[in-house]
């Protein structure tokens, strides 16, 4: 299966998935993790300065996990359509064409969860910003995309509280 784990900064999605990697029921899978340092040592532009260009490789990034049979991830296409969606430096019809581009491949997942981060403080590992109002804003955008896209999920779980 193909199982994603989508969600704002700082909810645990990455710790989630490394902990299921130590479980035996995963032991045939690939885990997707901690890409977004190697992107950002690349010299590609994160958060809210994050460029049409670096969305792009972001998305192939994802794109290409997809062609895994088994796979786990802590990102999904949404996560980079809601990055897209929130980024200053990206024009809103360069937004628009990429979420009806990049929503080509939402149906490929086996199963999203929704990681909410409800209860959850956010901490700081040197990468992604620790700026609340920006968290809550990818996690509205992440929200709504979840919303909106709910029929084209082969299946959708949402995690809450502490992973």
């Amino acid at each position: 299966m193909r199982i994603g784990f989508t969600g704002t900064v700082s909810v645990g999605k990455t710790t989630l998935v490394n902990t299921l990697k130590e479980l035996p029921e995963f032991k045939d899978y690939k885990f997707a993790t901690e890409r977004s340092k190697y992107l950002r040592d690349l010299g590609i532009p994160l958060n809210t300065d994050s460029t049409l260009k670096g969305q792009t490789i972001f998305l192939a990034e994802r794109c290409s996990e997809l062609l895994s049979e088994n796979i786990i991830t802590d990102r999904t296409v949404l996560d980079v359509i809601a990055f897209t969606a929130c980024a200053n430096s990206i024009d809103s019809s360069d937004k628009d064409t990429f979420k009806n581009y990049a929503s080509k491949f939402i149906g490929e997942y086996d199963w999203i969860f929704y990681v909410s981060p409800v209860g959850v403080d956010i901490e700081n590992n040197g990468v992604r910003t620790i700026d609340s109002n920006y968290r809550k804003l990818i996690d509205s955008m992440i929200k709504y995309l979840c919303s909106s896209n709910l029929d084209e999920f082969k299946n959708f779980g949402i995690i809450s509280e502490s992973t």
